[in-house]
């Protein structure tokens, strides 16, 4: 491997054992066995070294969770996303150090132009893929940019952010797989009839 490799092993690896605000620019180059001048090189800083890794396993985990949402062909777009969503709550107990270390490192972002625009990047990469995901599964000749698509991409992403923020916070009380199936039912059986009174309404 080459440095900017090196550096992010390093770096995931402490990330993982002490958390962000916990790592210091020696350490990275002690783990990795480079040197400060290469971190300034490939990062501009220890900070867009740390947020680079951790931006580069939230890409890992968004494929680990788009493989599962999208093993079952005959899914429909609506239970992939609650797939998706159980599945990420499953995983979060062994991604709670990382998830710890992205919160502070998001503090850090929005004092730093620079940190910030790393993390919208990221996003923008996270809400493109998820879009893609959602257009083969409306199927036909739907495409990424669709509106659809891009609504539903949004709606996926908020979706896990605030479970993770809801279960680091209280993992007790944060709602599990179940809590979340019959929140959907629900919310999907009150928009039928919403919809279905709105057409009433319309024609009368």
């Amino acid at each position: 491997m080459g440095h900017r490799e090196q550096l992010l092993v390093a770096a995931r690896t402490l990330l993982q054992e002490r958390g962000y605000a916990h790592i210091t620019a020696r350490d990275l180059v002690a783990e990795s066995g480079t040197n400060l001048h290469s971190i300034g090189y490939h990062f501009g800083s220890k900070a867009g070294l740390l947020n680079a890794a951790i931006g580069e396993v939230f890409e890992e985990w968004t494929e680990q969770l788009a493989r599962i949402a999208m093993a079952d062909a005959s899914a429909s777009p609506i239970e992939r996303g609650r797939i998706t969503w159980v599945a990420m709550l499953d995983s979060l107990a062994e991604k709670r150090a990382l998830l710890l270390s992205y919160v502070e490192a998001l503090a850090q972002a929005e004092r730093t132009p620079s940190l910030r625009e790393q993390f919208a990047e990221q996003y923008r990469r996270c809400r493109e893929r998820v879009a893609a995901l959602a257009a083969q599964s409306l199927g036909g000749d739907v495409r990424p940019d669709d509106p659809r698509c891009v609504a539903l991409a949004g709606f996926v992403i908020a979706v896990c952010d605030g479970l993770s923020v809801q279960w680091l916070l209280d993992p007790e009380g944060a709602p599990d797989g179940e809590h979340l199936s019959q929140g959907l039912a629900m919310m999907w059986a009150a928009s039928a009839t919403f919809s279905a009174s709105s057409v009433q309404s319309a024609q009368s």
